[in-house]
């Protein structure tokens, strides 16, 4: 029977200070120190505890006493359980021998921050049950409770607090000692369930059972935990007391055999939370390149269309291809803007979320980069903005062409109708026959023909001149133009020709006639020019005009008042003419003489002065003309007002939202606040859109009434279209920024502070500029001098090989400027952990049980299904000599996940 012991053990925990474990603390101790049962049962407890590590040595002790008097099983035990090499034992059976080898023992315990103080090697040579049983507590102590840590206690009071928190959801289960809280068995019981719920099932347990409940707790940590038995449930039932060493050395066991499992658990976790952000970024790149494959297939079909420049040869035709362009416009382009947004958003996202992972940056197939897309849509707006301005070109030209044929078929219809005959007139040879009167008249009415034909110059000039415009034009039908006007110019040349010959002929005849009418002479004379006029007049009445402005219909107006002005001039003339034919008919009555009633000096007669100068009176006709032009202008001028104040006032909102988008950017708050402020931006920029489509619509009407100029606006329905798709485009991308940040800064553990000095010394280095279309944005860039400048009113004390060694990471492709996400990630680098390739091999590595492979039903055993699938789809054979079939190399898998190495 052993007696109180009044040695105290001093035990250094490594914390800097020293606990003092009392053998007995209270009266109440040392009574139990005369019980035989507390000797009984801490020799079972400590003869079980030594021996679950001799045998992994290959042997065991009996007696505890006895078996530890050489020293040689000391050594041993320490050996096991501390896992170092001792001093070569004395094999010598003589005591000396034995004293030696428990001092070896003895010097490596207080070696370990242990101080033993009244225990000696004579007194375990000796066989002293109570020396031998506290040095194996304090080896106990040493080796077996002293890394239990549990929120910062050590030792008991951590082993007592994890016991408490283990088995506190269990009902009758009250752990407040390692003495009798444990006497009715269920503390051992929730113990066991609450880590293998699959061993027992607490709900059929009774507290009125203790004997049954300890026996159950006992054999299943047996059988199943690898817990030897260390006490008798008797012993603790019929002990007022149970001995305290007794309970915390077996649960000592039962912690090292659980954190065990829990730190496979965790193992296990952290793998499937790496594997999990592995599949969903696979899932992000897979979707990314079917996105992008789909827009530059998109890109690549519709960019020939527009860089198609088939001319068609009607106006029909023309205003057929600009209503498709509109529709692509209206329907098909803007669908195609909404997604390229989006892909850029979603790469950006990716990206983020590799970064924040550690994993290699994303790099899409050839041909799909951002800046594939960008530069391919960039291809597709010049083409759409050159085939537009070719559509509004050939429309121009087409309309002035149509304009130009019509007046080609008026003049030269004129002209043959005056031409038809004359050639045959000229080749008459009636002189040869004719009186003396009769020459003279042949001859002054091929006068008054030379005055007609001279008179006709001009318009055959305006015929050739109207033709050699439409070669220049490329008229589709200019073969005919061509024939015609050749045909109009070889019979002037005839003309000419017969003209001047029959000149000659009567030049000859007139020799022998001198007699000629005078007054018919002078009514030729008079007439023909007076004819000519008519005739130009009716022409220039009838003629078609083409107009685009108000002030160019009041100028054809003007000219025609000039016109009328002009009347009472040439109803003069009529009248004299009139009065000449009058006066030829006075005298033929008054002097009898028989005078012919034709006219011999010219083709025209009385009558067709008369009709000619009834259709010079078609003045009304032309003024209702010219009015219905000027009300259409005063319309197509409406349609410029409107437009134009539509414009004016969509285009400064457009400019002025901007700014507020730009500016909610650069604010310094919580960035959520931020978020929810450019969220109402969005909702109010696309309960906007109404205005831009009824903008569309009056853009469309413009166009459609041809008209091509604005005096009004300074803004057109392209720069609108630009300014709107920038507006669109930069709050969607000020959003997935503030989204970026926020998704950094809860990864890395940034503060709401720490984030706001970052994004507060970007926003001072980066520099303003402008789009061209007058809208002002920050350039989201600093050049590589301001970004030293940030680094250095940040803290850092830069030399040049420290800033270059920055600069490849925030600007790998040595651009010359520095993003802001380039920015944010270097300073979350500098201020957060991230998981590592050696923390996921190491997470391996204890899944493996310390084996340089892992097999698969350890992976199906350890992680979820689908995680465990993927690990043994990706990862490689481990090809070491004497691995077994099967065996997967888990640290080329773990370092490719971190592009540290490739498969």
């Amino acid at each position: 029977m052993m007696t109180q012991v009044e040695t105290i053990v001093h035990y250094d925990n490594g914390y800097g200070y020293e606990e003092e474990y009392m053998l007995q603390e209270d009266e109440w101790d040392r009574d139990m120190l005369l019980d035989p049962a507390w000797e009984k049962q801490q020799r079972k407890t400590f003869t079980a505890w030594c021996n679950s590590h001799l045998r992994k040595a290959g042997t065991q002790i009996e007696n505890i006493e006895e078996d530890f008097r050489n020293g040689l099983k000391l050594m041993l035990l320490l050996e096991v359980i501390s896992g170092e090499r001792l001093p070569k034992p004395d094999r010598g059976k003589m005591r000396f021998h034995k004293i030696a080898n428990v001092n070896k023992a003895l010097e490596f315990i207080t070696s370990k921050g242990v101080k033993l103080v009244s225990i000696g090697a004579e007194e375990i040579v000796d066989g002293n049950v109570k020396m031998t049983l506290g040095m194996i507590w304090t080896i106990i102590l040493r080796f077996a409770i002293q890394d239990i840590n549990v929120e910062e206690t050590s030792a008991k009071e951590g082993l007592l607090l994890w016991c408490q928190r283990k088995t506190a959801p269990y009902r009758n289960v009250n752990v407040q000692n390692f003495h009798v809280s444990w006497k009715d068995g269920l503390a051992f019981c929730a113990l066991i369930h609450r880590h293998r719920p699959d061993l027992l099932d607490y709900s059929k347990l009774n507290k009125d059972d203790p004997l049954g409940n300890l026996n159950l707790a006992f054999d299943i940590a047996e059988k199943h935990l690898d817990i030897p038995k260390m006490l008798d449930a008797e012993d603790i039932i019929n002990t007022p007391k149970p001995d305290e060493r007794a309970i915390m050395t077996y649960m000592s066991c039962f912690y090292h055999a659980f954190a065990g499992a829990e730190q496979a658990e965790t193992a296990a976790n952290r793998i499937c939370k790496v594997l999990g952000v592995n599949q969903e970024n696979e899932k992000l790149m897979e979707e990314y390149e079917r996105l992008a494959s789909e827009l530059l297939e998109w890109i690549q079909r519709t960019t020939p269309w527009l860089e198609n420049r088939t001319a068609e040869t009607t106006m029909s035709e023309m205003q057929r291809k600009l209503e498709d362009f509109r529709d692509y416009r209206r329907m098909h382009k803007p669908p195609k803007v909404q997604e390229k947004c989006q892909l850029e958003i979603s790469f950006n996202t990716l990206q983020t979320k590799l970064r924040i992972s550690n994993r290699p940056a994303f790099m899409p197939s050839e041909g799909k980069m951002v800046s594939d897309i960008a530069s391919a849509w960039q291809g597709l707006e010049q083409a759409e903005k050159g085939y537009e301005e070719w559509l509004l070109t050939e429309i121009r030209r087409l309309e002035r062409l149509d304009h130009l044929a019509e007046k080609f078929r008026q003049k030269a219809t004129t002209h043959e109708t005056w031409a038809t005959g004359k050639e045959q007139i000229l080749s008459e040879k009636d002189y040869e026959t004719a009186s003396l009167t009769e020459i003279r008249a042949l001859l002054r009415r091929h006068e008054g023909f030379e005055s007609d034909l001279a008179a006709h110059q001009d318009r055959v000039e305006q015929i050739a001149a109207i033709a050699q415009e439409l070669n220049e034009l490329d008229y589709h039908d200019v073969a005919a133009v061509n024939q015609r006007c050749q045909a109009i110019c070889d019979l002037w040349d005839q003309l000419g020709t017969l003209t001047q010959k029959r000149r000659e002929a009567l030049e000859r005849t007139e020799k022998l006639l001198d007699t000629i009418d005078q007054l018919f002479l002078e009514f030729a004379k008079r007439t023909a020019p007076f004819n000519n006029w008519m005739e130009g007049a009716m022409e220039d009445l009838q003629d078609m005009f083409i107009v685009h402005t108000i002030e160019e219909v009041q100028s054809l107006i003007a000219a025609h008042e000039q016109f009328k002005a002009t009347l009472p001039e040439a109803d003069g003339e009529r009248q004299a003419i009139v009065g000449i034919q009058n006066e030829v008919q006075k005298i033929s009555q008054s002097y009898s003489i028989k005078a012919s009633d034709i006219n011999p000096y010219c083709t025209i007669t009385m009558e067709d002065l008369m009709n000619k100068w009834d259709k010079v009176k078609l003045v009304p006709g032309r003024d209702g003309s010219l009015q219905e032009e000027m009300a259409r202008q005063h319309a197509n001028e409406r349609l410029r007002r409107q437009f134009a104040a539509q414009a004016n006032l969509i285009g400064p909102w457009i400019q002025t939202r901007m700014e507020e988008v730009g500016r909610c950017s650069l604010e310094m708050g919580a960035l959520e606040d931020q978020m929810t402020q450019l969220k109402q931006f969005e909702h109010i920029i696309v309960a906007y859109k109404p205005n831009i489509d009824k903008l569309e619509g009056d853009h469309q009407l413009i166009q459609e009434s041809l008209v091509f100029d604005n005096k009004h606006t300074n803004y057109t329905m392209e720069h609108i279209r630009v300014g709107w798709e920038q507006l669109l485009t930069t709050v969607a991308r000020t959003i997935n920024e503030i989204e970026t940040q926020v998704l950094i800064r809860d990864a890395k553990g940034i503060s709401q502070q720490q984030m706001n000095e970052f994004r507060s010394s970007f926003s001072h280095f980066d520099r303003v500029g402008c789009c061209g279309l007058g809208y002002i944005f920050k350039n989201g860039a600093m050049e590589t001098d301001d970004f030293r400048a940030c680094l250095i009113s940040m803290g850092y004390d830069l030399g040049e090989v420290e800033f270059a060694r920055i600069m490849l990471l925030v600007d790998p492709n040595a651009s010359g400027a520095v993003s802001f996400q380039s920015f944010i990630d270097f300073m979350t680098r500098e201020t957060a952990d991230t998981d590592t390739a050696d923390q996921v091999v190491a997470s391996f590595r204890i899944l493996a049980t310390d084996k340089p492979y892992i097999l698969v039903e350890e992976l199906r055993r350890e992680l979820p299904p689908d995680q465990a699938e993927y690990c043994i789809m990706r990862m490689p054979p481990y090809k070491c000599p004497g691995a077994p079939p099967g065996a997967l190399d888990y640290t080329a898998f773990s370092t490719a996940l971190y592009g540290e190495s490739d498969l």
